[in-house]
Protein backbone atom coordinates (compact mmCIF):
# COMPACT_ATOMS: atom_id res chain seq x y z
CA UNK A 1 0.00 0.00 0.00
CA UNK A 2 0.91 3.50 -0.58
CA UNK A 3 0.92 6.66 1.89
CA UNK A 4 -0.21 9.76 2.25
CA UNK A 5 -0.52 13.04 4.32
CA UNK A 6 -3.44 14.04 5.11
CA UNK A 7 -4.29 17.52 7.86
CA UNK A 8 -7.67 17.88 10.41
CA UNK A 9 -8.15 20.88 11.71
CA UNK A 10 -9.85 19.64 14.96
CA UNK A 11 -12.64 21.75 16.60
CA UNK A 12 -10.08 24.08 18.72
CA UNK A 13 -8.18 24.94 15.43
CA UNK A 14 -5.07 22.83 15.98
CA UNK A 15 -3.56 21.03 13.10
CA UNK A 16 -2.96 17.72 13.30
CA UNK A 17 -1.28 16.17 9.74
CA UNK A 18 -1.18 12.33 9.42
CA UNK A 19 2.06 11.15 7.69
CA UNK A 20 2.44 7.88 6.57
CA UNK A 21 -1.25 7.28 6.15
CA UNK A 22 -2.09 4.50 3.98
CA UNK A 23 -4.26 4.39 1.33
CA UNK A 24 -7.41 2.16 0.86
CA UNK A 25 -8.57 3.54 4.64
CA UNK A 26 -11.20 5.44 5.06
CA UNK A 27 -10.31 9.31 6.84
CA UNK A 28 -12.53 8.02 9.80
CA UNK A 29 -10.54 5.33 10.39
CA UNK A 30 -7.12 6.80 10.20
CA UNK A 31 -8.34 10.18 12.16
CA UNK A 32 -9.65 7.69 15.33
CA UNK A 33 -6.97 5.72 14.99
CA UNK A 34 -4.73 8.67 15.43
CA UNK A 35 -6.66 10.49 18.17
CA UNK A 36 -8.28 13.63 16.43
CA UNK A 37 -10.49 15.52 18.31
CA UNK A 38 -13.99 15.20 17.03
CA UNK A 39 -14.02 12.35 15.32
CA UNK A 40 -16.02 9.45 16.99
CA UNK A 41 -16.80 7.20 14.08
CA UNK A 42 -19.99 5.66 16.38
CA UNK A 43 -21.14 3.70 13.82
CA UNK A 44 -17.96 1.90 12.58
CA UNK A 45 -18.25 3.70 9.41
CA UNK A 46 -21.15 2.43 8.50
CA UNK A 47 -23.17 5.78 7.31
CA UNK A 48 -25.39 6.07 10.15
CA UNK A 49 -24.36 8.86 12.83
CA UNK A 50 -22.68 11.60 11.03
CA UNK A 51 -20.21 11.60 14.11
CA UNK A 52 -16.88 11.90 11.36
CA UNK A 53 -18.12 14.90 9.53
CA UNK A 54 -15.79 16.88 8.24
CA UNK A 55 -15.73 20.11 6.26
CA UNK A 56 -13.51 19.50 3.11
CA UNK A 57 -11.54 22.50 1.97
CA UNK A 58 -12.63 23.83 -1.62
CA UNK A 59 -9.57 22.94 -3.31
CA UNK A 60 -10.12 19.38 -2.59
CA UNK A 61 -13.46 18.76 -3.15
CA UNK A 62 -13.56 17.98 -6.39
CA UNK A 63 -10.78 14.92 -5.72
CA UNK A 64 -12.96 13.90 -2.46
CA UNK A 65 -16.09 13.79 -4.62
CA UNK A 66 -19.62 14.62 -3.33
CA UNK A 67 -21.88 12.41 -1.24
CA UNK A 68 -23.87 9.32 -2.39
CA UNK A 69 -27.94 9.03 -1.98
CA UNK A 70 -27.12 7.47 1.71
CA UNK A 71 -24.52 10.06 3.03
CA UNK A 72 -26.89 13.03 1.85
CA UNK A 73 -29.51 11.59 4.40
CA UNK A 74 -27.12 11.04 7.12
CA UNK A 75 -25.83 14.44 6.84
CA UNK A 76 -29.37 15.79 6.78
CA UNK A 77 -29.56 14.86 10.38
CA UNK A 78 -26.89 17.33 10.99
CA UNK A 79 -28.70 19.82 8.55
CA UNK A 80 -28.07 22.93 10.87
CA UNK A 81 -24.68 22.43 10.77
CA UNK A 82 -24.10 21.25 7.47
CA UNK A 83 -22.37 22.96 4.87
CA UNK A 84 -21.48 22.45 0.91
CA UNK A 85 -18.28 20.95 1.31
CA UNK A 86 -19.63 18.75 4.09
CA UNK A 87 -18.67 15.18 3.68
CA UNK A 88 -18.52 12.02 6.25
CA UNK A 89 -14.92 10.66 7.26
CA UNK A 90 -16.23 7.04 6.94
CA UNK A 91 -17.06 7.56 3.14
CA UNK A 92 -13.92 9.31 2.14
CA UNK A 93 -12.46 5.95 0.94
CA UNK A 94 -8.38 7.50 1.31
CA UNK A 95 -6.46 7.61 -2.38
CA UNK A 96 -2.96 8.50 -3.75
CA UNK A 97 -4.57 11.46 -5.24
CA UNK A 98 -5.67 12.63 -1.79
CA UNK A 99 -1.84 13.18 -0.27
CA UNK A 100 -1.71 16.69 1.23
CA UNK A 101 -5.61 16.19 1.64
CA UNK A 102 -7.09 18.92 4.29
CA UNK A 103 -10.59 18.95 6.04
CA UNK A 104 -11.78 20.66 9.45
CA UNK A 105 -14.06 18.73 11.75
CA UNK A 106 -17.37 20.05 11.96
CA UNK A 107 -18.75 21.30 15.06
CA UNK A 108 -20.94 18.51 17.66
CA UNK A 109 -24.20 17.57 16.71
Amino acid sequence: MNTIRVTLVERDGTERTLTGVETGKSLMEVARASGVDGILGECGGSCACATCHVYVEPAWQAVVGEPDVLEEMTLEGVAHIMQGNSRLGCQILLSDEMDGLRVAVAPPQ
